[in-house]
């Protein structure tokens, strides 16, 4: 996921992809807890575009506010 995919997204897209992001790092650490889980690397890229969503989010509601 690019961060330049994620600024053409409308702020209610970005919150729908924060909860499948979310919900799929549940699912990876219940994996991991279980022992099931294939690509390990998964849980780092995941929280990673969390954060990424979560910085785009951020700017936008910044620069509504400045825009007042």
């Amino acid at each position: 996921m690019d961060a330049k995919e994620l600024l053409n997204k409308t702020p209610d897209q970005l919150r729908d992809e924060l909860v499948a992001l979310k919900k799929e790092a549940f699912n990876l650490r219940f994996q991991k807890a279980t022992g099931a889980i294939e690509n390990t690397a998964r849980i780092r890229q995941v929280r990673r575009d969390v954060a990424r969503v979560n910085t785009v989010l951020n700017q936008k509601a910044a620069a509504a506010a400045s825009a007042e």
